[in-house]
């Protein structure tokens, strides 16, 4: 388990490193790309709606892996980094959920469209809400713990069905464009951009969970604290 010490030092660091590369970010977004021909420049907020989106799947694969060493091992650090990554998880998808739309009002006519990708978004976004309620409110600590790490492992099933929306089924939202194929693609500079987006937000991720687990390393010494008070 980190000490405060070393997760303080490791929230400097990530913090300054992530102020710096999202500000080179926006020069990407904002200045570097050229616009988009047939959206315009409205196209420019898929490098704040796809990225966050991607990175929310790192975070809930987190949540998985460490639901599952939950259960094989009953370590409660298990427990709060499964919790934590779930949290973060959520504010990103909550990013993707809100900036979808505001691309998709000029672009598609309509805020909102019961499109694959989106469903299954929404989908993913109450379940894991659903994996915070339960944990937050389950009374008994350790099997709170349990019933949550096993409905994020099953939860998690959602999370291939979302990358593999707009292959699986007919959909508004474009085939991949990194890894899509022939016929998918970005212009190189659009390219460069949305790749780096993606690592600022999934640093954004790291320092979001560091900052988090600050907290419930915090929360343990306490709860150890009021336990050898109480037993002394």
């Amino acid at each position: 388990m980190p000490s405060a010490a070393k997760l303080q030092r490791w929230s400097v660091i990530l913090g300054s490193v992530v102020a710096v590369l999202m500000i080179v970010n926006l020069y990407n977004v904002f200045v570097l790309v050229p616009t988009e021909k047939s959206m315009g420049i409205i196209q420019r907020i898929f490098y704040f709606h796809a990225p966050p989106l991607i990175t929310s799947f790192v975070a809930f694969t987190v949540t998985f892996v460490y639901s599952i060493l939950y259960l094989a091992k009953q370590r409660i650090w298990h427990d709060r980094i499964a919790n934590c990554a779930a949290e973060v998880g959520v504010l990103l998808t909550t990013t993707g959920l809100l900036t979808g739309p505001i691309w998709a009002r000029p672009v598609w006519n309509t805020w909102w469209s019961w499109d694959p990708r989106l469903t299954t978004t929404l989908v993913l976004w109450f379940i894991y809400i659903g994996y915070l309620m339960l944990r937050a409110y389950t009374g008994e600590e350790q099997r709170g713990a349990r019933f949550a790490a096993v409905f994020a492992i099953v939860g998690f099933v959602d999370v291939p069905i979302v990358y593999l929306a707009n292959r699986l089924w007919r959909t508004l939202h474009p085939q991949p464009v990194v890894f899509g194929g022939s016929g998918s693609g970005l212009e190189p500079t659009m390219r460069y951009a949305f790749i780096f987006s993606i690592v600022v937000f999934i640093l954004l991720f790291v320092f979001f969970m560091v900052m988090r687990l600050r907290v419930e390393r915090t929360r343990l010494e306490v709860d150890q604290l009021k336990r050898e008070i109480a037993f002394s």
